[in-house]
Order: structure tokens, then C-alpha cells, then sequence
């Protein structure tokens, strides 16, 4: 009579499976680390310009750049809904790295897409000629 087959132990409550860190989840040339590293770069002035301009009372709001980086990954992935981009805030692992392990909800994704529409499609060309400086895409003949 053969033993019968032994198998992985399954515990769902098991802690530390994954690395301390998030950053470690992820490889070393994913693109989330390109848009960290290309973060600083784009003008946002427009978009701070309505902040300063908003009184300073109430619920504080998520850094610019954050939400600019978090849609900008968000169109790179094909991923347009707010509602969608807040649920791979909780669930996926570079989204986790990207905003530092923070969750904002379809809300406010859309509430900063929308006031700040008109900003953020200057940010799209800045960011592509960021692109192209890089190597990364090909603007010729467009």
C-alpha cells in the first residue's frame, strides 16, 4: 500500500508571508519605480494653485502628485474607473508601492480627476515627453 500524498500546510491565518516591505513584492524594473523616480518632475502648479486657493478646514487631501501618479499607473494598466483604481488601492501590490499604502476611495479619485481635468491633460504630454527622454516610447510621426 502506497502512503498517501502529503500536501503543503494550508493555514489562512499564517502572518509574514509576504516580505515586510511591499516594495520587495514587486520586481526591480516594474514601471511603478519609473513613475516614483519621474514623480518629481511634472509642473503641478495649476493643480496646487486650487488647493491654496480652498479653505484650509476639513478633511485634509491626498498629495497631488500621489493622485497624479495613481491615475497616470492606473490609464498605463487600463484601468479608467475610480471605482476600480480604489479597489487595486486594497488589493493590488503596486498600487500598494505607488501610494504608500494608502486608499482612496472612488470619490475622491474622481472628484481630483474631474476639478482637475484640464491640468492633468498638460500632465499627460509632460509626462510623455518624459517618456520619450527616457527612451521608453516613440513620438515620431504623431
Amino acid at each position: 500500500m502506497s502512503k498517501p500524498k502529503t500536501f503543503r500546510p494550508w493555514n489562512p491565518e499564517q502572518t509574514l508571508l509576504l516580505p515586510p516591505s511591499p516594495v520587495e513584492w514587486l520586481s526591480a524594473n516594474h514601471l511603478v519605480f519609473f513613475l516614483l523616480d519621474l514623480a518629481a518632475e511634472p509642473e503641478l502648479s495649476a493643480i496646487d494653485a486650487v488647493y491654496a486657493a480652498r479653505d484650509r478646514r476639513g478633511v485634509k487631501a491626498y498629495e497631488p502628485r500621489t493622485m497624479v501618479m495613481l491615475l497616470l499607473y492606473a490609464y498605463c494598466v487600463g484601468i479608467p474607473s475610480s471605482r476600480r483604481i480604489e479597489l487595486a488601492c486594497w488589493e493590488d501590490a503596486a498600487f500598494h508601492v505607488l501610494i504608500g499604502n494608502q486608499q482612496p476611495d472612488h470619490s475622491r479619485i474622481s472628484d481630483f480627476r474631474l476639478v482637475h481635468l484640464d491640468a492633468l491633460a498638460g500632465l499627460c504630454v509632460q509626462v510623455l515627453r518624459l517618456c520619450q527622454k527616457a527612451g521608453l516610447v516613440s513620438l515620431v510621426g504623431v
